[in-house]
């Protein structure tokens, strides 16, 4: 009886002590910080003490080698998403809500389905040849969608100059990811092709930026979130549109080439220079 209840004791250790192995496959502690994490509510902002605003469109191109994190994994990993597949998580999963491209005004929702079909991963039914048989029978193809297709994002942004605190700040409103990929056929459209996918108003998706962390190339025991990845600044971008009498037209609209980069380096420069031009010294 003694060395059977031992044999049962040996049993359970090791099990214990391999399941422990498993898990620190890869790590010698168990990572918590970042899934606990909650994100640090904005100050609050008085209408009487914004003296200045700017509306501001941005493009975050992915193949930039800053924005490369926000690209990979390109499948989902140890708890680690790309940011559209986090997105794509949540939209599922979290309750998120994903909004139209027709306005950037998160004024009409999009169903999962819609989404899908933004990605041509919609179900099809195909006859396939049974190979015992002989005969054709329906076959559903369940559609896949190709998230490293999206390889660019557009930002929506206000700054503003807060003169209770004598800062000019800015707030991300919301983010749209856009698909890239390209169509074959015989149409005079086909090429390399462009798709706004949804708009995430982004308070609403701070939340599950703050519990999913980034990769950092320079400390893996210092991996940051998505929520400070966009609030600290840490990406890449180019001005793409600015509010304007025109109905908000986009700066490629009225320049070309090396001189759209230009302007939107000027439209940058003029907005830190708004702020520099407040101080004496």
């Amino acid at each position: 009886m003694k060395k059977s209840l031992l044999l049962i004791i040996g049993v359970i250790l090791i099990c214990s002590a391999y399941s422990n192995a498993q898990t620190n496959a890869t790590s010698v502690y168990k990572k918590e910080h970042i899934q606990n994490r909650k994100p640090i509510p904005y100050s609050n902002i008085r209408e009487s003490d914004v003296m200045w605003s700017k509306l501001v469109w941005r493009f975050i191109d992915l193949r930039e080698k800053m924005n490369l994190p926000m690209y990979y994994p390109s499948t989902p990993a140890d708890d680690r998403y790309s940011l559209i597949d986090l997105l794509l998580y949540g939209i599922e999963n979290e309750g998120l809500t994903a909004y139209d491209t027709n306005d950037d005004e998160f004024k009409v929702p999009m169903t999962m389905d819609q989404i899908r079909t933004k990605f041509d991963a919609q179900d099809e039914t195909r006859n396939v040849r049974n190979r015992l048989t002989g005969e054709l029978e329906p076959q559903v193809l369940i559609g896949e969608m190709h998230t490293d297709e999206v390889k660019r994002y557009i930002v929506k942004e206000q700054w503003f100059f807060d003169k209770q605190t004598s800062t000019l700040q800015v707030r991300i409103i919301g983010i749209c990811p856009i698909r890239e990929y390209f169509k074959d056929g015989d149409s005079e459209l086909d090429g390399v092709q462009m798709k706004k996918l949804f708009w995430i108003y982004f308070p609403e998706v701070r939340p599950l930026l703050a519990s999913h962390e980034v990769f950092n190339p320079n400390n893996d025991a210092a991996r940051y979130s998505f929520d400070d990845l966009f609030l600290k600044r840490h990406f890449s971008s180019f001005i793409s549109q600015v509010s304007n009498v025109h109905n908000n037209r986009q700066i490629n609209e009225y320049t070309v080439g090396l001189n759209s980069m230009l302007e939107a380096q000027r439209i940058q420069n003029e907005i830190f220079t708004y702020e520099h031009d407040l101080w004496e010294f």
